[in-house]
């Protein structure tokens, strides 16, 4: 049972109401805990070597533990024991005013959550007392079991790992002057990308320094030992160097241990009062020297080498989660309480210096709690390519982004070296690729524009970070290996539906590789991404835009641009193709969802409709209306372009997302568009994006003609003629239906 007096009448309500032990004051408080080291007017301490400064700074990392732990058993349910080994480097960060801070860690939510706590910023929310804090962990409209950027004070999600170094390096490209911190466990340094991201990163903008990798060294993953638990010492340090780190600082506790501790990971938490002091003070001074070293130019690490679980219930990867049996009555759970809790006076100490850390509570301070000033764009100048001639829609809107680019310095756009290959060398031209090496054949500039690393996940993960950050930028990509960066567009889209914040949609634009790249083979033939899209279009903050020539995709980028906490994906080609549309029809299409190119026939043996997503297609549809016609059908082409519009009010969850989009076609135009006898849906990719034209539409009969498979083929028309795609084999379907074309 909590042993906290209830206020009275006149006093506020402690915020540590609902704890559940308190202890003894420490011996050294007399000494060390008359004053807070952090200084108001600094944000920081002064000095990492003070005596009060280090024990003080102890005092927060078991305060960290305790409320990791106790939130977590309030609930039998979250994930202590990771954060529980990284409380002394997060504990340093804070000390020495460097809040910032995010995580490529989800299961370190709960810790994260603590610190939010302990500065106030959770007030915001209503949560005023650990209590309150502890009812609303892991609810709906509280503080989710991984870590959500909606919270106050938290810059970024975390979720999957691999993800958090985009965060960082995105705030630090964003924020010169400003260190971002970014806390990676040893079981996700083995996902891909992480270092090699920060690799390429670092080439292409040396002297962006300003984030830091704290590498939370504990010897275990979720369910077992990391991979990298083998390594020596030196054998880590060389890793780092390898990818380019500098500056490698590297704090093991095992040197501080006076408690027989076996193995190479030990538990700070269980040395002698003194050893423990001097753990933290090395903890300290090394973070110290590593900020230092990364606000000064150096591409700097920090590794904190200390057992998973110090602190908690119990250590290595069974100290990972809680399981329905850890509840606050556990004697597990009620031991490592009892043995952590800090007195009445040292919690009071440890929330002035969380509050007073950075200039104020993180809610009120961090770089993503404001809207980032972006510079004016004006009106975009769109070509208008006359209906009938033939462009290339990828040329078009690289045209666009190259504008784009020139009025907005900030802009990047980010391509796994394929802007040529996709018809925007346009893009390239004018914005440069950011590279050391200069080399004007090649458009290499080391001031560029355009972030080319060979890895979707880093061209996705800059891209994405850039928007939720604040800022502008682009992701380019073909659609056949843009499933390698998804995932982390698929976090960010859901952090910017939660935000309390107006921020730049993230754009993407996929150049249909599956009808273009015949000649690579299956590899290169993977439009099924698009059905992974068309399902997050029901989150109610996710377009799958279908631009189908190049004057509609000039509007559809500038309707994704100046779009806000969206996310738009446009999928077009970078062939020579048809123009069908004005840029003004290619506006209306885009807000109505949808629109018809052709309609012709006087429909006496019936009606026929072709709902048609993409650009190329279109050929092999053209082809049939013809035919049909002098057979005696009436035939309508309707090209769907944003079928997000196309779903009824109530479809979607609206009103649950920020900056939300209403707009939905009206029955009655949509009937005019898609009623009849027989709806044909036409896909060179996956037909899923249709869904609400086969959920609204009143059709006699329903036919679906969408891709089936890749395969190695000399044309994108003999691939076509593989899926049953060409004229010949869509005429054999309709046929096969009883459509009677002589």
């Amino acid at each position: 049972m909590s042993n906290v007096q209830q206020p009275t009448a006149t006093s506020p309500i402690p915020f540590t109401q609902g704890m559940q032990f308190f202890g003894q004051i420490w011996p050294e408080h007399a000494n060390y805990g008359k004053h807070p080291a952090v200084r108001q007017e600094l944000g920081r301490i002064d000095d990492p070597s003070d005596p009060a400064a280090i024990y003080q700074c102890l005092l927060l990392a078991d305060a960290l533990r305790y409320c990791t732990l106790q939130v977590c058993a309030a609930k039998a349910s979250g994930h202590p024991g990771g954060f529980a080994s990284s409380a002394d480097a997060y504990a340093a960060l804070v000390m020495l005013g460097h809040t910032n801070i995010v995580t490529e860690v989800g299961h370190h939510a709960p810790g994260f959550y603590s610190a939010m706590f302990l500065d106030r910023s959770l007030e915001a929310m209503g949560i005023y007392t650990m209590e309150e804090f502890a009812q609303r962990y892991r609810e709906r409209h509280g503080l989710l079991g991984h870590l959500s950027g909606a919270i106050p004070g938290l810059l970024a999600p975390a979720g999957p790992l691999g993800q958090g170094q985009h965060f960082a390096m995105a705030g630090a490209l964003l924020h010169p002057g400003v260190l971002f911190p970014v806390t990676i466990g040893d079981g996700g340094l083995g996902e891909p990308y992480v270092l090699s991201a920060m690799k390429h990163f670092h080439f292409a903008y040396p002297k962006v320094t300003n984030y830091l990798p704290v590498l939370v060294w504990n010897g275990f993953s979720q369910e077992h030992h990391s991979m990298v638990a083998r390594m020596s010492n030196a054998q880590m340090r060389e890793y780092w160097h390898a990818h380019d780190f500098d500056e490698v600082i590297l704090v093991d506790a095992k040197d501080y241990d006076d408690s027989g501790q076996e193995g190479a990971f030990v538990d700070a938490t269980r040395f002698s009062p003194k050893a423990r002091l001097a753990f933290t003070g090395a903890v300290l001074a090394g973070v110290a020297q590593a900020a230092a070293s990364a606000l000064a130019g150096v591409h700097t690490a920090f590794v904190l080498k200390q057992l998973k679980g110090a602190g908690v219930h119990t250590t290595g990867a069974k100290a990972h989660n809680l399981h329905p049996a850890d509840t606050l009555e556990a004697p597990i759970i009620r031991s490592a309480l009892e043995r952590h809790a800090l007195a009445p006076e040292a919690w009071e100490l440890v929330r002035e210096n969380c509050v007073r850390a950075g200039g104020g509570p993180a809610a009120q301070t961090v770089v993503t709690e404001r809207v980032l000033e972006l510079a004016p764009l004006g009106e975009f100048p769109m070509q208008e390519f006359s209906v009938g001639e033939k462009a290339v829609p990828a040329t078009a809107m690289g045209a666009l982004v190259a504008w784009l680019g020139q009025q907005d310095r900030r802009f990047v756009v980010s391509n796994a070296d394929g802007n040529e290959a996709s018809n925007m060398k346009n893009i390239n031209d004018a914005l440069k690729i950011r590279h050391p090496t200069e080399d004007p054949l090649y458009n290499q500039d080391p001031h560029g524009q355009v972030y080319e690393p060979l890895s979707e996940d880093a061209c996705a993960g800059l891209a994405a970070a850039l928007a939720l950050f604040g800022s502008r930028s682009l992701w380019l990509s073909y659609e056949s290996f843009a499933i390698n960066g998804w995932p982390i567009v698929q976090t960010v889209g859901q952090a910017m539906a939660e935000l309390r914040r107006r921020t730049p949609s993230v754009v993407c634009m996929f150049t249909a590789g599956a009808l273009e790249q015949g000649r690579n083979g299956w590899t290169h033939q993977r439009p099924e991404i698009e059905a992974y899209i068309a399902a997050q279009m029901r989150n109610g903050n996710v377009y799958l835009l279908y631009p189908c020539d190049a004057n509609t995709i000039q509007v559809a980028y500038e309707y994704a641009t100046t779009s806000h906490n969206k996310v738009m994906a446009i999928v077009a080609s970078k062939s020579p193709l048809p123009v069908r549309l004005t840029l003004e029809a290619g506006r209306r299409a885009l807000h109505d969802g949808a629109i018809a190119l052709a309609q012709a026939g006087d429909g006496r043996k019936g009606r026929i409709v072709f709902a048609v997503l993409g650009d190329m297609i279109l050929d092999a549809v053209f082809a049939l209306q013809e035919p049909l016609v002098r057979a005696g059908y009436g035939v309508r082409i309707v090209s769907v372009v944003n079928p997000r519009a196309l779903y009824r009010v109530g479809d979607l969850p609206v009103d649950t997302v920020a900056e939300p989009d209403r707009h939905f076609l009206d029955d009655a135009s949509f009937h005019e568009l898609f009623d009849a006898d027989l709806l044909v849906a036409v896909s060179g990719g996956p037909a899923t994006a249709l869904e609400p034209v086969f959920q609204r539409a009143r059709y006699g009969g329903l036919e679906i003609l969408a891709w089936q498979r890749g395969e190695t083929t000399a044309s994108a028309g003999e691939l076509l003629q593989l899926n049953g795609l060409d004229a010949a084999g869509m005429m054999q379907r309709l046929r096969a239906r009883g459509i009677e074309v002589h």
